[in-house]
């Protein structure tokens, strides 16, 4: 596995009694750094980092502040998940995987509806690397309703549509996936007990869901086999991030005592 061993959560087995709980859910809590700029990002890790190991750029930070966002973060010893959801011609997605992995990130997304030729270009571009992130297939974004899943052309239900792209995923040698909390435990089945599974849309009980439609509880998603739980406005736009996150992880940790 690509993840380090002190922050690879395994699900085939259940938890042992003498684990730290409040550790293990920070192996399994990515903060997302959706800020606009680094200087930001530089107040916010310096709230959270005594408390997260993981934290995620997306489209908005590296768009502004470029790779250069990501050398201190990794510098200080952080894991980073890049989402950037690459989906082109399967020539120039392995072009872009091979620059993000040099970065030393330990997560990469790449969207499963850029097909299996797409997939297993991304894959092979790893190839070569000594300690390669793990490739994230996004199946269907946690903004998309039936109503939106309908409107770009699908038939199926959000549910139907994240089996059929982890499938695919699958079968190019994938062996991570994003996908909404809803559909974790159908994914979990499909992809057995190895399987990263990622997952946003996360929502500690009484948190406004905003743009988010297919959402859980940090409980509720743990218990039905999800690896890691991205959260981002319920910590970041608290008025105490480091207070906030703390909450998530208690919660989180309390989930995981059923393991044991």
């Amino acid at each position: 596995m690509p993840i380090p061993d002190r922050l690879n959560p395994t699900f085939g087995s259940k938890i042992p009694l003498a684990v730290d709980y409040m550790e293990e859910a920070r192996k399994r809590l990515i903060v997302a750094l959706d800020v606009p700029d680094a200087a930001s990002v530089t107040e916010l890790v310096g709230q959270l980092e005594k408390t997260c190991h993981w934290f995620k750029v997306g489209l908005e930070l590296f768009v502004a502040s470029g790779p250069a966002v990501i050398e201190p973060l990794v510098a200080r010893g952080h894991s980073i998940f890049i989402d950037l959801k690459l989906f082109d011609i399967p020539n120039t997605v392995a072009g872009a995987v091979r620059s993000t992995s040099s970065m030393g990130v330990r997560m990469l997304s790449l969207h499963a509806a850029g097909g299996p030729a797409m997939l297993s270009a991304a894959r092979a571009a790893l190839e070569g690397f000594a300690d390669p992130p793990e490739l994230l297939a996004v199946t269907v974004l946690t903004s998309m309703n039936q109503a939106q899943v309908n409107a770009i052309g699908l038939d199926r239900s959000p549910a139907e549509q994240v089996e059929l792209l982890a499938r695919m995923g699958l079968g190019a040698g994938i062996r991570g996936f994003v996908c909404s909390p809803l559909e974790v435990a159908s994914l979990r089945a499909l992809a057995g007990p190895e399987a990263v599974l990622v997952i946003p849309g996360i929502r500690p009980a009484g948190s406004a869901s905003e743009d988010q439609m297919r959402i859980a509880t940090p409980t509720d998603a743990l218990r039905q086999g999800a690896s890691y739980l991205v959260v981002g406005r319920p910590i970041t736009h608290a008025p105490d991030p480091a207070a906030a996150a703390v909450g998530i992880l208690k919660e989180m940790a309390e989930a995981l005592k059923s393991y044991a």
